[in-house]
């Protein structure tokens, strides 16, 4: 429950950013609340259609080699979205000046008023496709049940967009920054614990013989049947008893997504305007 809410406060808290960036570029623009709803309701069409047929394809392959499959979905719900982590780490700039650069062309004329609504979808189609493929592989899975991710998901839901509202509206004062640094590594691990996971599943169908001996029973400090030990095991993947391949997957996936988050994070170079003549 804790790395649902974990999924889609994050997701759900870029949204209210997105919005708010594109609101206060379009002061000026009349019945804008309007061009918003319209966006709102085709990004959560495109979600649910997203999720919809997620369900579908799960439930045409589940008997196919069952493990395989788990493993499937996981690796590639983590991969989705550790590929955003680093996109948006390397692009969260160029957006911000891309949607308001497109708000003060709707305010001033140059764009037509649906850009707002299709700006809003494109938004929230990305982050509701990314928040149906995490919830979909943890569903499918086994991981987490459909009470457990829908009680994580009211709770970063209604989070996400407590704390994005307050931001807009200027009654909280944080480094937007730091906040995204924070949650961009919680998300790191959850996807480290899907790649974990995964390994597990990958193990069980009799993959990785060598290097699929235990390397230490914890569960005398930290049982995985409690909400402690459900908890961590949705947020990095814990098991009492970890095998070395899980922990080499473990320390493989973070050490690949700290170097890859610390050059994305490196100030792009520029090209110089002009040579300057030597007098």
């Amino acid at each position: 429950m804790f790395s649902t809410a974990v999924i889609v406060f994050r997701e759900v808290f870029e949204i209210v950013l997105i919005v708010g960036i594109v609101l206060a570029a379009t002061k000026a623009v009349p019945k804008r609340w309007v061009a918003v709803g319209i966006g709102f309701a085709g990004g959560l069409i495109g979600s649910l259609l997203v999720a919809f047929f997620t369900g579908q394809i799960s439930e045409f392959a589940e008997g196919m080699g069952q493990e395989y499959f788990n493993a499937g979905i996981l690796f590639t719900a983590a991969a989705f979205i550790g590929w955003t982590l680093i996109w948006m780490k390397r692009h969260a700039r160029e957006m911000k000046a891309h949607f308001t650069r497109v708000g003060e062309a709707v305010a001033t004329g140059t764009l037509p008023y649906i850009s707002i609504s299709i700006v809003i979808v494109l938004a929230i189609l990305r982050e509701g496709a990314e928040i149906s493929l995490f919830l979909s592989g943890q569903y499918y899975v086994g991981i987490a049940s459909g009470a457990e991710l829908a009680a994580g998901s009211a709770i970063g839901f209604v989070a996400g967009a407590f704390v994005g509202i307050l931001l807009y509206l200027g009654l909280i004062r944080i480094s937007t920054r730091a906040f995204l640094q924070i949650t961009s590594w919680l998300l790191a691990l959850v996807v480290a614990g899907m790649i974990v996971q995964g390994i597990g599943f990958l193990s069980a169908a009799g993959m990785f013989e060598d290097l699929s001996y235990t390397l230490w029973d914890s569960s005398w400090v930290l049982a995985e049947d409690n909400l402690l030990g459900k908890s961590m095991k949705a947020l990095v993947g814990y098991t009492a008893q970890p095998s070395a391949i899980q922990l080499i997957a473990f320390i493989a996936t973070m050490g690949f997504l700290a170097l890859a988050l610390k050059i994305a994070g490196r100030p792009q170079k520029r090209v110089a305007e002009a040579a300057v003549p030597a007098e």
